[in-house]
Parts: C-alpha cells; sequence; structure tokens
C-alpha cells in the first residue's frame, strides 16, 4: 500500500503553487511524507504551506526564481537544511510562453529552458546522488503532451518539454540499478493558470490537477520490480 511505502519520506517540490505541484504536495502529505517547497510566488507559497498544516508532516519552504542559478543552489541549501537528504524529488516548475517563433527574444529563450528544464536537471543532480547512495528514490518530471508532439506559437516550450522527456528517459536508464525510479507524468491540457493561456481549447474538458496527482502517487508506490516510466494522461474528451 501506498502508505508504507511513501509515510516518513521526505519529498521535494518545486513549482508548488501551481496547479500540478499543490495538487501533489496535498497528495503527498496525505501519505505522510515531509515535504520542502519552493515556487516563485512567495504569498501563494506561503498559503499553501499554511493549508497543509492541518497535516502531521514537516513542512519548509524558501521562493525563489529558477531563472537565476545562484537561487536554485540556495533552494537546494535550504532543503538539505531543512529535510536533510531528499526520497522524492518533484520537478514541476513551469512556464507557457505562448508566443510564435519570430516574436521569441533571447530573454524568453533562456528563461523557458531556465525555468521548465535546467532547473529539473541541476535539482536531479544533486538530489539524486544520495538516493543512489540509498538505494532509494522517486524522480518525478512533470512534462506534457507538448513532449510528444509540436504545436503553433509554442516552440519555445514545446522544445524545453521534449527535452525534459530525453533528460528523463536517460537518467531512468542510468540510476534505475540503484532503485531510483524516474517517471516522466505528461499531462495533456490541465485546469490550472497555465492551462487558461492555452487558446483554441475548451477548458471545462481540461484534466483535473488533483487527479493527475494522484496518478503520480499511485504510480511512485510500487516498490517492487514494475515502473510507469512514462505516463501520459490524456484527455476522454477534447473540444
Amino acid at each position: 500500500m501506498t502508505e508504507e511505502v511513501l509515510k516518513g519520506k521526505r519529498a521535494f517540490i518545486s513549482g508548488a503553487t501551481g496547479g500540478i505541484g499543490k495538487a501533489i504536495a496535498f497528495a503527498l502529505a496525505k501519505q505522510g511524507c515531509d515535504l520542502f517547497l519552493t515556487a516563485s510566488d512567495y504569498k501563494g507559497l506561503e498559503e499553501v504551506e499554511s493549508a497543509l498544516s492541518s497535516y502531521n508532516i514537516s513542512t519548509s519552504r524558501l521562493p525563489g526564481n529558477l531563472i537565476h542559478k545562484e537561487e536554485v543552489l540556495k533552494i537546494i541549501g535550504a532543503a538539505r537544511e531543512s529535510l536533510g537528504t531528499i526520497d522524492i524529488l518533484v520537478n514541476s516548475a513551469g512556464i507557457f510562453p505562448n508566443i510564435s517563433l519570430f516574436d521569441t527574444d533571447d530573454e524568453a529563450f533562456s528563461n523557458t529552458l531556465d525555468i521548465n528544464f535546467r532547473s529539473a536537471f541541476l535539482f536531479t543532480r544533486d538530489f539524486a546522488k544520495e538516493m543512489v547512495n540509498q538505494q532509494w528514490g522517486r524522480i518525478v518530471n512533470i512534462g506534457s503532451s507538448s513532449a510528444y508532439s509540436g504545436f503553433k506559437n509554442t516552440s519555445m516550450y514545446c522544445a524545453s518539454k521534449h527535452a525534459l522527456l530525453g533528460f528523463s528517459r536517460a537518467i531512468h536508464d542510468e540510476l534505475k540499478e540503484h532503485n531510483v525510479r524516474t517517471y516522466h507524468v505528461a499531462p495533456s491540457s490541465t485546469q490550472t493558470k497555465m492551462g487558461l493561456a492555452t487558446k483554441g481549447q475548451d477548458y471545462s474538458t481540461f484534466l483535473n490537477p488533483n487527479d493527475v496527482a494522484k496518478y503520480v502517487v499511485f504510480a511512485i508506490s510500487f516498490d517492487g520490480n514494475i515502473v510507469s516510466e512514462e505516463i501520459f494522461l490524456k484527455r476522454m474528451i477534447t473540444k
């Protein structure tokens, strides 16, 4: 059962104020995981931690802008100070620039890759070391259906999600012998603030972030010789 596998584990969640990241935080709290949360929204992060106070777990937080590497490193240090080792890493931070190729300037290019991909790489490279040492770990990369396709006016977003997919596949192969399991979770359009920026689709048909969180907890709870390396969450009905 998930309670037996996940209870008492220490989880780090980036993008913890976003729809999916926040839902995963609550889902892991229900399983008895201690949490470290980070996001760029200081007030939102404070509200999420406050809402988690009813659970019998330890929570800590540090806001930061993942565009800046020095802030990423500061977040890593704070997480280690608060929780020690990290057992479960959830890379959920992301931005969704919905702009044409010719309107994508160098700053938008760098910001998208830094937040959507580089932060996941840096967090994984650091926290996975001790996962390997303890022979147990879970790395969850929140991707997108855009990792398997391409859509106009989202070239940088799609590129960053393709990078995250390739990274997930590679580290799964590299770390699996140490019982460190990597999951690439690719939801289609979801009912989040980011989802509201999606054009030409019916928001009412978008996935519920709480359902996505339930899938994540279910997937990472298996401790035998089985793993859902890639989880593509589609909508039954699209409009």
